[in-house]
C-alpha cells in the first residue's frame, strides 16, 4: 500500500525541510540494481541489505528516505544519497 496522499502532504525532509514525494519505479529498480551489487549504503555508512519498494525523494532530488512495511523512516543516517 503506498504511502497515503495526506501523509505526503505533511512529510518534509528532516535536514533541510524540503517537501518529498513517492520515488519513480525506475529508481527503485536503479537502486536494488544496487543493492543486489552490494555496494549501496545508508547515509549513516550502514549497508542496504534488503531491497526496496517504495522511498520518498527530497525535492532537490538527492536524497530518498526508504518506506519501510509502509512507514516513511524518515531519519537522516537512514536515507540514502542519490
Amino acid at each position: 500500500m503506498p504511502v497515503p496522499e495526506d501523509l505526503l502532504e505533511i512529510l518534509v525532509c528532516p535536514e533541510t525541510r524540503q517537501p518529498v514525494t513517492l520515488a519513480p519505479p525506475e529508481l527503485i529498480e536503479q537502486l536494488n540494481e544496487r543493492i543486489r551489487a552490494g555496494t549501496l549504503r545508508r547515509r549513516g555508512g550502514d549497508s542496504v541489505d534488503e531491497p526496496l519498494v517504495e522511498g520518498l525523494v527530497r525535492e532537490d532530488g538527492k536524497i530518498l528516505y526508504p518506506v519501510d512495511d509502509d512507514i516513511p523512516v524518515m531519519l537522516i543516517e537512514e536515507s540514502i544519497e542519490l
